[in-house]
């Protein structure tokens, strides 16, 4: 079976068949943030495409074929060409496909786009370093204010732009590679690190009123529980609430 909310296949699980012609496939996981970047960007563009999700804490042998650093996303099309690493995937579908595009046609401004994402890249280990130490019960007001403080950098774009997105008055590529931890701030209980950004809570309003957004966006609660077992390195946690 494939699709977003499949059961995720693990070790001694059979590895799929060919890709059909048609279809792209999307290697995943239901709650991983690097994979729902692609699935943002495949949404959006409206291509057919089918999903297969990894247990990320129990691999298939036979996946580590696909990507040997055994993460996701991956896409595999029905030649057979495997891509990975979630912004590397973006841009491919981003360019393979038609229909509207999410980078723009601007040479500078895709270059804006880049340097934005390469900023943000620092940010989200930050957000990750925030889960941990909540969990092993220490001190992070030090961390929260640094998080706040990259915060405070984001909202300074929009300013300096004056549009609702990043890429304009419209969802481009930058808005859909960021989104996914923004979508986790509350069960990482870092929602308060936006109190002094008003032009990015207005920008995560509106991007919630995306299509795109809508179809993958996941539950708060259920991404909280989702998250005390898979730091627990719980086989269960990939297929928690199906």
């Amino acid at each position: 079976m494939s699709g977003d909310h499949s059961r995720s296949l693990g070790k001694g699980s059979a590895a799929p068949g060919p890709v059909p012609a048609g279809l792209i496939r999307l290697y995943s996981m239901r709650f991983c943030p690097y994979a729902q970047r692609t699935r943002l960007v495949l949404r959006a563009k409206g291509i057919s495409h089918e999903v297969i999700n990894i247990n990320l804490k129990n691999k298939p042998d036979w996946y580590f074929e696909k990507n040997p650093s055994g993460l996701v996303p991956v896409l595999e099309t029905s030649k057979g060409q495997l891509i990975w690493e979630s912004p590397i995937t973006c841009e491919y579908l981003d360019e393979a496909f038609p229909g509207k595009k999410l980078m723009p046609s601007d040479p500078y401004e895709r270059a804006c786009q880049k340097m934005l994402l390469e900023d943000f890249s620092k940010i989200t280990s930050l957000l990750f370093k925030h889960v941990l130490a909540v969990k092993d019960g220490q001190d992070t007001t030090a961390l929260k204010a640094e998080i706040a403080e990259k915060f405070g950098k984001l909202e300074e774009v929009l300013s300096k732009r004056n549009t609702v997105f990043y890429g304009g008055d419209s969802v481009s590529m930058v808005d859909y590679m960021i989104w996914p931890w923004f979508e986790r701030l509350e069960p990482f209980q870092l929602k308060d690190s936006l109190n002094h950004t008003p032009k990015l809570q207005r920008w995560m309003e509106a991007m919630k009123e995306d299509p795109a957004i809508k179809a993958t966006i996941t539950d708060p609660q259920i991404y909280k529980n989702y998250l005390q077992l898979y730091l627990k390195n719980s086989p269960e946690a990939c297929d928690y609430g199906l």
